[in-house]
């Protein structure tokens, strides 16, 4: 019980993901998984990272695309969906902008999503996606999502992560 009152909430390491092309800085050890989603006309296999720490959920979400022109068909899609999402689940509360990412490709260009609002029982709905490419040597290009769900006990937290995102 001691052990645990002295760990901190926040334990920032750096997280390689996609063979070594992102590395994330997360606030505690993350669960990996992989899963197909629903991007467009296609049906995309995506590889995970996350972890819960002071009340939000930390997580990377990346796949490869073959070119630039699918990679910005996935992330329309993807952003499109999960605006739907969080309108709905925020009543219509979700700010959209443009941000950067340093090594990030241009096109498509790092976009992210702000959704504040209530769930049905009131408690406070809150969501910070990000999304970015890099174009590959070979052509491909690398896909990300980087998310903060909640939010977090430190104000600093979500920050911490999104400037913690490295592209190789």
């Amino acid at each position: 019980m001691l052990l645990a009152a002295c760990s901190p909430t926040f334990n920032w390491r750096d997280v390689p993901m996609a063979d070594g092309e992102l590395t994330a800085l997360l606030p505690c050890k993350p669960d990996r998984a992989e899963r197909s989603i629903p991007l467009g006309a296609t049906t995309v296999s995506v590889q995970m990272a996350g972890c819960e720490a002071g009340d939000a959920t930390f997580a990377i979400a990346t796949a490869r695309a073959g070119n630039a022109v699918e990679a910005e068909a996935w992330l329309d899609a993807w952003r499109a969906s999960t605006r739907a999402q969080w309108q709905a689940a925020t009543g219509g509360q979700v700010s959209e902008s443009p941000v950067s990412v340093v090594r990030a490709a241009p096109k498509p260009a790092p976009w992210q999503i702000e959704a504040h609002g209530a769930d049905a029982s009131g408690k406070p709905n809150e969501a910070r996606v990000r999304w970015f490419a890099q174009l590959q040597r070979d052509g491909s290009v690398a896909i990300f999502q980087a998310t903060v769900l909640g939010k977090p006990s430190a104000a600093d937290a979500a920050g911490t992560f999104f400037d913690g995102l490295r592209l190789r």
